[in-house]
């Protein structure tokens, strides 16, 4: 079988991404200690993101909505204009956090390219996305960048078609099991998870089993050598 296109998750994929969201949620906890504990906060978190995500969608913006949203239900009444505005300074933060690669992504993205074209395919908020591609310098080499709403299977079947290249003869690679790596794999593709650590709650899913079209990596950098062993 010859992969004819491979698609790439841009998020704790190529660069650091949940550390930044994680530290921000850190941040909350502390602003709330005086009214929930700990893990009630996160627990609520968790549920006004989930609510939320139909309304908002995927991103930062989305989600210091939901950390407000939260600080109004646990705080009530004591919650202050200064609680608030740090908030959004914490979520003002998030925006503008560096991007910082991980170790060999451009090398291991010349190899891939060597092997077949490469097409980005991230979701969130439009804006931020296209900001972080263009600090990363890695934009130049796609042929294609998708930024999307959300990762469904229909989603990899129109990239697919609009590529003219059968499902068979993509490979799709990313953290997230619920939206990397399940749809590709229902869509037709080949698919490759590289987890990382401090995963969102709301990505993870319980792996395929024994799945033909489906293998687990280390990092990112062992992807070219699993791509020559299909077919």
């Amino acid at each position: 079988m010859t992969i004819k296109l491979i698609c790439l998750d841009a998020d704790d994929t190529l660069w650091h991404n949940m550390r930044h969201f994680n530290a921000t949620e850190d941040a909350l906890l502390d602003m709330l200690r005086p009214f929930a504990d700990v893990d009630v906060t996160r627990e609520r978190l968790i549920t006004c993101e989930t609510r939320n995500l139909p309304l908002y969608g995927y991103g930062a913006k989305g989600f210091t909505l939901s950390m407000i949203e939260t600080a109004v239900e646990l705080a009530g009444d004591a919650l202050s204009k200064s609680m608030i505005e740090g908030i959004l300074a914490a979520g003002r933060a998030l925006l503008a956090h560096p991007v910082q690669l991980f170790d060999g992504v451009e090398e291991t993205l010349e190899r891939l390219s060597d092997i077949a074209p490469l097409v980005l395919v991230t979701k969130g908020d439009l804006l931020h996305q296209e900001s972080k591609l263009a600090a990363s310098g890695l934009g130049d080499m796609f042929s294609g960048i998708e930024i999307v709403s959300d990762k469904k299977v229909d989603t990899f079947r129109s990239l697919f078609s609009r590529h003219a290249i059968e499902p068979q003869q993509a490979v799709m690679a990313g953290d997230s099991m619920r939206s990397d790596i399940l749809p590709a794999l229902e869509a037709g593709a080949w698919a490759a998870f590289i987890p990382q650590d401090g995963a969102w709650a709301h990505e993870v899913a319980k792996a395929p089993s024994d799945h033909a079209r489906f293998t687990q990596i280390e990092r990112l950098g062992d992807l070219p050598d699993w791509i020559a062993t299909i077919g």
